[in-house]
């Protein structure tokens, strides 16, 4: 289950319970920090508090406030800038060299919050950090909001005299797994980590359980040739092919491989690949695939394969290289 996840699912129960809670939101970064805006920490008025935004140094005090928050109803906007060098030693040691802004707010904005993140996906959820409208929630998907739903990227703009929050409410990404074999166990249950939506697709029924997969995994048992059709891939999916069968994987192939995928990878040696391309006669189509699927970490049993073939998913939908961090030039998280 992936932190938002458990974030939402908690500040539900405690609401079913009637529980007041805090939810903190990180709005703003500069230079830098470990998490970025749209980090959140939900704070019980008793008990852990759930999520992370920070090294793990800002969550106590953060907590505290929480907790203030919660006493007084009224939410708050607090700065911890880490910038100075003397508070990299003494400070709240984040090892970063920046600064972070959150906005804090009481149990109905905190559920207003969850309720948006829950149901809201394609638009942007809206808060207006001060000024007399602080703390309202509207989901919107014009003006700053198009903006920001649009590369994807949380800011904060001044409207009105007033500081305005935007947070993109985009679905998660949707993994086809074309093949329910053994070794598809550990990439869905990865993914699942990741709060992906995943769907299982084989034409083997018995295979297609809860037990082997977990909950919350979809099953799919279309025609290989007409999958693609079956399930409506679209610029938000990705799909990995490994039925570790011949004919079914090609079938998979000659239905997926003009869709708009976000990703389309293939498990095993390249050549058998290239092999398949020219059965169905699209040669030059190895360029668009991801074949062999997977980053190279050397990885060997099922579980190394995994990893792998997430991390490269990520990597491609991140425009991202996949390679060493410290071969990287410039910051580790883009800010723009």
């Amino acid at each position: 289950m992936s932190e938002l996840a458990q974030i939402l699912d908690a500040a539900e129960a405690m609401a079913a319970r009637g529980e007041p809670m805090a939810l903190a939101t990180v709005v703003a970064t500069r230079g830098s920090t470990y998490r970025r805006a749209g980090a959140r920490l939900l704070i019980p008025a008793d008990g852990e508090p759930i999520g992370n935004i920070s090294g793990g140094c800002l969550e106590g005090d953060v907590a505290r406030i929480g907790r203030e928050v919660i006493a007084s109803g009224e939410p708050r906007t607090v700065e911890f800038d880490m910038t100075a060098d003397e508070d990299a030693v003494w400070g709240y040691g984040l090892g970063c060299n920046g600064a972070i802004e959150l906005f804090v707010e009481p149990t109905a904005g905190a559920l207003e919050s969850v309720g948006a993140l829950r149901t809201g996906q394609g638009a942007c959820l809206v808060i207006p950090l001060d000024g007399p409208s602080a703390g309202l929630h509207r989901l919107e998907t014009y003006g700053a909001a198009a903006a920001a739903l649009h590369d994807g990227r949380p800011r904060v703009e001044e409207v009105g005299g007033e500081r305005i929050f935007y947070e993109p409410l985009l679905p998660p990404l949707r993994l086809l797994v074309c093949g329910a074999g053994h070794d598809a166990i550990p990439l869905v249950r990865q993914a699942m980590e990741l709060g992906w939506r995943v769907v299982v697709v084989d034409v083997r029924q018995a295979l297609l359980t809860p037990e082997r997969f977990g909950a919350g995994v979809d099953f799919a048992n279309p025609d290989p040739e007409a999958a693609a059709d079956a399930l409506a891939p679209d610029e938000q999916t990705a799909a990995i092919l490994m039925s570790h069968n011949y004919l079914r994987d090609i079938a998979y192939l000659r239905s997926f491989l003009d869709r708009p995928l976000a990703y389309l990878g293939v498990l095993g040696p390249r050549g058998r690949t290239e092999q398949m391309l020219a059965e169905i006669e699209a040669p030059d189509a190895i360029a668009r695939l991801h074949a062999p699927a997977g980053l190279d970490i050397g990885a060997e049993r099922p579980e190394e394969v995994a990893h792998a073939i997430i991390g490269e998913i990520l990597a491609v939908t991140r425009q991202r290289e996949g390679g060493l961090l410290r071969d990287r030039r410039g910051a580790i998280h883009d800010l723009g």
